[in-house]
């Protein structure tokens, strides 16, 4: 599933920015908060990371600000997901970036979706699998590593660590996904967000209100149409998002008589500080955790040994 490092793209004056810039930390700039989490977990203090959506920002639809250019101009290394998660962050990138860029998301092979009418798209959401988390983890080691070869084993060090917990989070999932009721492991969902993490954690998706892109606008015809696929599978409960007005899927888990989940799944960004999707790894925690519950499963706490 892996494809191999996306080359980087850099300027002669970011050829290596401790050496031009004399002892200061390279500035990295990461687009969403998955990337991010994952950077300051590999770059440690080795590194300033800044990011630029906030939890609970929705990247499909986050539009620049000024001072997004100017970090983006200022970076040595911009590490952004790619397959047009973030469409406006990317045209800016593009257009203001002088720095390295590599899109993290695509070290991954995407699954295709179709959006209809024939048009075939690769899935961003390609972190809702742990073992394609490491695989980004492995990325962003490689690209700090370019960035600042004399700070290689820390970063070696740091990648190796989380993505062993990683390891131990993806073999996890799988044990608290088969607790739930054979029939009752089908997940319908706000968007098209989570094809990655049912592949990986053998759950289908059994439906979503909108596609992939959280611009899309569902009909009142697609509303019906879903409550009428959640009263044929009979599933207890679907699930809201934290990054997407949850008034449509209500009314989709009312009309089909069955439980709105009470607690929402992370989808496109990690949680705020403080809650418990802080971090990737609490995040995938936290929707585990809320799927088996209302789905009927036993849940058992994440208690990773480090290695």
């Amino acid at each position: 599933m892996l494809l191999p490092l996306a080359l980087f793209s850099c300027t002669p004056n970011n050829a290596n920015s401790k050496t031009t810039q004399g002892n200061e930390k390279p500035l990295v700039v990461a687009t969403s908060t998955v990337i991010a989490d994952l950077a300051q977990e590999v770059g440690g203090d080795e590194i300033q990371l800044q990011g630029i959506l906030q939890p609970g920002a929705d990247p499909h639809v986050y539009e620049p600000v000024p001072a997004d250019s100017r970090f983006l101009e200022k970076a040595d290394l911009i590490l952004y997901n790619g397959y047009n998660l973030e469409p406006g962050l990317i045209k800016l990138m593009n257009a203001a970036g002088n720095g390295r860029k590599l899109a993290v998301g695509e070290v991954v092979k995407p699954l295709q979706l179709d959006k209809g009418k024939g048009e075939i798209v690769p899935d961003p959401h390609i972190w809702g699998s742990a073992e394609n988390a490491a695989a980004m983890v492995n990325a962003i080691r490689d690209g700090l590593t370019e960035l600042s070869p004399e700070d290689k084993e820390k970063f070696a060090q740091n990648a190796a660590q989380l993505t062993s917990e990683l390891k131990q989070l993806h073999t996890w999932i799988n044990q608290q996904i088969q607790t739930i009721p054979p029939d009752k492991r089908q997940l319908v969902t706000t968007h098209d967000a989570f094809q990655y993490y049912g592949r990986a954690y053998q759950i289908a998706i059994a439906g979503t209100l909108i596609g992939i892109s959280t611009e899309e606008q569902p009909s009142a015809q697609t509303v019906q149409k879903l409550v009428e696929s959640v009263k044929k599978t009979g599933v207890p409960a679907i699930f809201a998002e934290t990054t997407i007005n949850p008034t449509l899927i209500k009314t989709v888990a009312q009309e089909a008589g069955v439980q709105l989940a009470p607690r929402q799944l992370y989808s496109d960004s990690i949680g705020a500080k403080g809650s418990d999707g802080e971090s990737y790894i609490k995040m995938m925690e936290a929707n585990t955790r809320t799927i088996v519950e209302a789905l009927g499963g036993k849940y058992t706490p994440f208690k990773p040994g480090h290695k």
